[in-house]
């Protein structure tokens, strides 16, 4: 995930962390599928304007890539190490964020945060835990499930916020809540019970990476509620953090074994797979500034549909029409969320 799950992914499930009172949150990676891009909200300063109906089809297109390609490398290319990739992608980011600071306007939005090392420690740093922990288990999951399986398991991610909400006493349960919460639950659900290929482990895997990513959202608001930051900007932070994390997980999960294996897998693959994901989080950037809430919840829908689809052409992955049924109960669910703004 690289990048894909969150930048998975959805910028306004992010965006909504700043933007309202805890929970008003709509879909996502993506991640997602992704580096997920961390906390945002409107970028403060004047950035280059690019139409909505410009930057949306690029989103997607990027979104779908940096999870297809992930992908094609952990089973096609049979390169099974999802931590080096996600620990490779993070160093990418942290390196292109300080390339793009120095060399453009994009990332001005740096200047107003003030970093200071109680921040960084009670903030960054236990955020930079979960988030790694999202991306870790979001691209372990692609081993044992379809691209297809997961984009649905994803839909999961608001109601594990709300849950994480309710149970923190940061927001207060109500009746449409429960209604929208028992829609996406039963709608994953039968998706589950209609998925042909099911995998306990992998299924366990992408359960632990929603309830990571969720932490990550409630803790945001929790922490940093107020702060600006963009999508590039909270790259700029976590990049660093996530990529030494990861580095120090990678003796224990996948160890030298990686490494080894670099030189079948090719440097034009490893810079290209990178440069994809680190395009999304930019993209993200003009697509959070560019359209609103519902229109961002709409598109990330239009993807995951995309990307199913996609998924079932490119690798054959079986769809069962129990599948599409609960897919479509628990995507209503999600639109009904964003509609109510998620109170």
């Amino acid at each position: 995930m690289s990048q894909e799950e969150k930048q998975e992914e959805h910028p306004a499930l992010e965006a909504a962390v700043e933007k309202t009172p805890y929970a008003e949150l709509q879909i996502e990676e993506e991640q997602e599928e992704t580096l997920p891009a961390p906390a945002t909200t409107s970028p403060q300063r004047s950035k280059p304007k690019v139409p909505a109906a410009a930057i949306i089809p690029v989103w997607i297109v990027l979104s779908s890539a940096v999870i297809i390609y992930n992908n094609h490398i952990y089973n096609a290319m049979q390169f099974r190490y999802p931590v080096f990739l996600v620990t490779w992608h993070l160093t990418f980011a942290a390196i292109g964020t300080r390339v793009l600071q120095r060399t453009t306007s994009l990332l001005d939005g740096a200047k107003d945060v003030h970093m200071s090392k109680h921040m960084f420690i009670r903030s960054i740093l236990p955020i930079g835990l979960l988030f790694s922990g999202s991306l870790i288990l979001s691209n372990t999951a692609y081993l044992y499930l379809s691209v297809a399986y997961i984009q649905m398991l994803k839909a999961f991610t608001p109601v594990a916020i709300l849950l994480i909400s309710w149970a923190s006493r940061i927001q207060e349960p109500n009746r449409k809540l429960m209604v929208i919460v028992l829609m996406i639950s039963t709608g994953v659900a039968l998706a589950s019970r209609g998925e042909l290929h099911f995998d306990l482990y992998g299924f366990l895997v992408q359960a632990a990476a929603v309830a990571f990513e969720a932490s990550r959202l409630v803790m945001i608001q929790i922490l940093l509620h107020g702060l600006k930051m963009d999508p590039l900007v909270s790259l700029h932070y976590y990049a660093p953090v996530c990529a030494l994390i990861n580095l120090a997980v990678i003796p224990f999960t996948e160890g030298l074994a990686p490494f080894y294996d670099l030189a079948r897998l090719g440097p034009a693959i490893l810079i290209s797979n990178a440069m994809v994901a680190f395009l999304l989080n930019v993209a993200a950037v003009f697509l959070v500034g560019a359209a609103s809430g519902l229109v961002l919840t709409l598109a990330g829908v239009f993807k995951d549909i995309l990307l199913i689809t996609g998924s079932v052409i490119l690798y054959g992955a079986p769809i069962t029409p129990l599948q599409i049924f609960g897919y479509s109960v628990a995507l209503s669910g999600l639109v009904l969320f964003k509609v109510s703004g998620g109170k």
